[in-house]
């Protein structure tokens, strides 16, 4: 066993790691153990397939998209109309934003995402559709529920992308 191996294999492992501790919070984690995979099978071409790596960026746009609409998908099952839709997308970035500074880095980053969905969602059905406060939070209660469930998906998805990798590199004989 050459140990530019095992260092690239323990790169793959670290990168899927910190990976996941990054789509955990909202941030683009899948990204970097692509980037980690990119770089190993330059360096290292028979530790990864191009194949596995195409899987994993497949599955990292999909994972993309789920997240974007997720929030807006949740609102409208709960009666949001487009404008409250909308609004829980740009609340859910501008609460994931905002609660970066807040103390709890994890928490803090998780739960602006999910209150800022509802918030957006919640503003835009008030102040735009000038709707109920009773539908306007029904739709606000929806966009929350839709971000955390958009949140387990990128996870899971992270995570499928992750074991992915690994796998890959376990199986080049590391």
């Amino acid at each position: 066993m050459q140990w530019d191996a095992v260092f690239a294999a323990t790169a793959v492992v670290l990168g899927v790691g910190a990976g996941l501790l990054l789509a955990a919070v909202t941030l683009p984690g899948v990204w970097l153990m692509l980037l980690v995979a990119v770089g190993v099978k330059l360096w290292q071409p028979e530790m990864l397939s191009w194949w596995t790596i195409g899987v994993g960026l497949g599955l990292a746009l999909l994972g993309e998209v789920i997240e974007a609409v997720a929030s807006a998908v949740g609102a409208r099952k709960f009666g949001a109309s487009a404008w409250g839709a909308g609004g829980s997308i740009v609340g859910a970035i501008v609460g994931a934003v905002l609660g970066t500074f807040v103390p709890v880095p994890v928490v803090g980053t998780l739960v602006g995402a999910v209150v800022g969905a509802g918030l957006g969602a919640l503003a835009a059905e008030r102040l735009i559709k000038k709707r109920s406060i009773q539908e306007a939070g029904k739709a606000a209660a929806g966009a929350a529920i839709g971000r955390v469930v958009a949140t387990a998906i990128k996870v899971a998805i992270a995570a499928a992308v992750g074991l992915m990798l690994v796998v890959g590199v376990l199986l080049a004989g590391v």
